[in-house]
């Protein structure tokens, strides 16, 4: 069995709007429905897990869910202050405690279904793989007082995206032990990193942005224009 937690709980401070980033409409939908519409039609996913803030329930269900006529069974459930709690709160939602778990930001629409199945089966192989690219710019390391004191080696320095796929277990466990001591991660592959597990990373694509920013927003709606949705 093979779950994706599909995380949407967040305010969308940054993107400075009075509508939350991931109910902001790319042609018609919400960026939210395009990125559910990508996991339903996912092979290797069996069960989704919809992430989102308490209070928009019903919201999402008239303009996402019965819209998109979604195939999976699909469960909705409350989000927590922070991206990790939201995270938790969908494991705890998790049935199968020897599945798979996949997990993928709301705002991450121009994920395909190989990336989302490929990362699945190399989490089914390593027990954690993610999504990443290679940097291509030169990278530096600055001290607080805005001075560099080395460059990095690039070749050795991805950046990470979703979706990132664990063993539940895994993944379960990182979050508790996080929570436990109080440990804040950037993304959920750090937490299994810090128990001294290795996470497999595949190469993903310059299309899977995160929504976040006005800027950001621009560029998903180019890409939209250009058929990559």
């Amino acid at each position: 069995m093979v779950y994706a937690i599909v995380v949407a709980a967040g305010k969308g401070i940054r993107m400075k709007g009075a509508v939350r980033k991931q109910y902001i409409e790319i042609d018609g939908f919400p960026v939210l429905y395009w990125t559910l519409k990508v996991i339903d039609s996912c092979r290797t996913v069996d069960r989704i897990i919809l992430v989102i803030p308490p209070d928009d329930f019903r919201f999402c269900i008239d303009e996402i869910i019965d819209p998109l006529k979604i195939h999976k069974k699909t469960d909705i459930i409350a989000g927590g202050l922070k991206r990790q709690d939201s995270v938790y709160n969908g494991l705890l939602a998790v049935d199968d405690k020897e599945s798979m778990v996949v997990i993928h930001d709301g705002v991450r629409p121009f994920v395909s279904p190989d990336q989302i199945e490929e990362c699945a089966k190399q989490a089914v192989l390593h027990g954690a793989c993610i999504l990443g690219l290679p940097v291509s710019d030169t990278l530096k390391f600055v001290n607080g007082s805005g001075y560099i004191e080395k460059t990095m080696k690039r070749d050795a320095v991805w950046l990470a995206q979703t979706p990132q796929a664990f063993n539940y277990a895994l993944i379960k466990k990182a979050h508790e032990s996080a929570r436990k001591d109080g440990f804040t991660g950037t993304d959920d592959a750090s937490l299994v990193e810090r128990l001294g597990e290795k996470v497999k990373v595949i190469s993903g694509s310059i299309n899977n942005i995160k929504i976040t920013t006005p800027a950001d927003l621009a560029i998903a709606r180019s890409i939209f224009r250009s058929g990559k949705l």
